[in-house]
């Protein structure tokens, strides 16, 4: 049967920034689909946690500041200690700043670099080379966004961290292949996160952007739920080096 392709069942999954929003929705996905669950948050993500338990799957509750580097060998180490391996790592956390490019700050443009990109690769590089040592494939999916097609305004540092997630995810799919390591991304459209609070409360800017969207609405994360699942499963064992729009057909117009 095809959707058993789907089937996560004995897996385990390592998502950053699962505590609300994007990354709550996949985290839920992946569990509903039977994978258990490493989280990585700065607080505690306890909504996320019953949700998840309540599933009957596990869930492992890391604290950690993704904006440095230095303590991820220590988590996937963590991981696979309490749960025998991993599978799948989804590279979520992300900020945003936001203000004039001829205003924008040192600080403000490191602070998005760091989390959203330079975390974003040697994550990767920490799990691939658990995956390396296990001797089994494994799933890395990295979320990406519009404007890793487009150019954005007053974001910045937001757009090249975004674009670079597309970069480097072409780079690690061609370069660990041959490790049977799969790594794509998921490219949200405009969807109602905090991320998007702002945009959202301007009513004018708001309706500018639903109407350029073709589903009419914005985005919410369980539209992230089906793509993330297969990214994740045995279906997508094909596809290496591709981002997915998940956008309602903003990228179409």
């Amino acid at each position: 049967m095809v959707l058993n392709s789907f089937d996560l069942e004995g897996k385990v999954a390592i998502i950053t920034g699962c505590d609300t929003g994007l990354g709550q929705g996949m985290a839920r996905a992946l569990a509903q689909a039977g994978a258990d669950v490493v989280g990585v948050n700065i607080s505690e993500p306890k909504d996320t946690i019953a949700q998840i338990r309540g599933m009957g799957r596990r869930f492992h509750d890391v604290r950690a500041n993704l904006g440095e580097i230095r303590g991820i060998p220590d988590i996937v180490a963590e991981a696979t200690e309490v749960f025998g391996g991993v599978d799948i790592l989804v590279n979520n956390a992300g900020i945003i700043r936001r203000e004039d490019a001829l205003k924008f700050s040192e600080k403000d443009w490191d602070d998005v670099m760091n989390i959203n990109l330079k975390t974003v690769f040697f994550f990767s590089q920490a799990v691939a080379r658990q995956y390396v040592a296990q001797g089994r494939p494994g799933k890395i999916i990295n979320v990406a966004s519009m404007l890793s097609f487009q150019g954005g305004i007053r974001v910045p540092s937001y757009t090249a961290s975004k674009s670079g997630v597309m970069g480097i995810t072409r780079l690690m799919a061609c370069e660990w292949a041959q490790h049977r390591i799969n790594v794509n991304a998921i490219a949200p459209g405009y969807m109602a996160t905090n991320n998007t609070a702002q945009l959202r409360a301007d009513e004018n800017r708001s309706q500018a952007i639903l109407e350029r969207i073709p589903a009419g609405r914005w985005g919410t994360p369980d539209d992230l739920a089906g793509p993330v699942v297969f990214l994740a499963s045995r279906a997508s064992d094909y596809i290496n080096g591709y981002t997915v729009a998940v956008d309602g057909g903003w990228l179409a117009r």
